[in-house]
């Protein structure tokens, strides 16, 4: 068996990696810290799942891992039943806040995928291993906070993209595609939404493939889209996320 001890515990000394008052007001405050920035940051992009949100999946996370060790303490052999637990409580949670919006967009998946995460520090923080935690947490927050900029980008340059279209009239729908082949776009699939049906729109979900060659080397998504919405038939059109 491995024995290994946390470099910050080290730092720190004996009383952060044993179970008593003052290492478990530690690791209560370092979980309830931690997950504030994270839910703050969610917050700061008007997601349901905020400040609150996370505190309580970090700090459930790090209460269950303290019982859990609390118990093994005294039951030598005894399984981590509790911090298992919420880990598939945290994962139901998080699969249940994936919405589906009227235009087939997915909504809160980042946001669910970051509480779940929220809620293994937090069993990380219960554990005592302050260093990988905190490693975590940084590495966590900056894929929340600094990527999305980098991720646009790439996907405004992928050759592949989905539009959510609203046509004053469905007898539109063949000038639509005239005119996307002639701007040399290829439509992958087109798809109805019937949550548009008695509002006197004709609105689609369509795929859309960049072919032209000039397209794909000077065009932007957000440009095609622009181009697009001068159409007269057109009431409304952007990108699906």
């Amino acid at each position: 068996m491995l024995n290994i001890t946390d470099p910050i515990a080290r730092l720190l000394g004996a009383w952060s990696q044993g179970i008593n008052f003052a290492s478990i007001l530690l690791r209560v405050i370092l979980s309830l810290l931690l997950s504030a920035i994270l839910g703050c940051e969610r917050s700061s992009k008007r997601h349901a799942a905020g400040l609150r949100t996370f505190m309580l999946v970090s700090l459930a996370s790090t209460a269950a891992m303290l019982l859990d060790l609390f118990l093994a303490d005294r039951t030598p052999g005894g399984m981590p039943i509790l911090s298992a637990a919420s880990v598939i409580a945290v994962a139901t949670i998080t699969v249940n806040s994936i919405l589906y919006s009227s235009r087939n967009q997915i909504k809160g998946l980042t946001t669910s995928v970051a509480l779940w995460a929220c809620g293994v520090l937090g069993l990380g923080i219960g554990a005592g291993f302050y260093t990988v935690t905190l490693v975590m947490f940084a590495a966590l927050l900056c894929s929340l906070s600094f990527f999305p900029a980098f991720e646009r980008y790439l996907k405004n340059r992928s050759n592949h993209f989905e539009v959510h279209l609203e046509l004053k009239n469905a007898a539109y729908l063949q000038n639509f595609v005239t005119t996307i082949r002639e701007l040399g776009l290829k439509i992958d699939d087109i798809e109805s939404n019937a949550a548009y049906l008695h509002s006197g729109l004709s609105v689609y979900s369509v795929s859309i493939s960049i072919s032209s060659e000039e397209l794909k080397k000077y065009k932007t998504h957000g440009e095609i889209i622009e181009a697009l919405r001068t159409l007269d038939y057109v009431y409304y059109i952007e990108e699906m996320n």
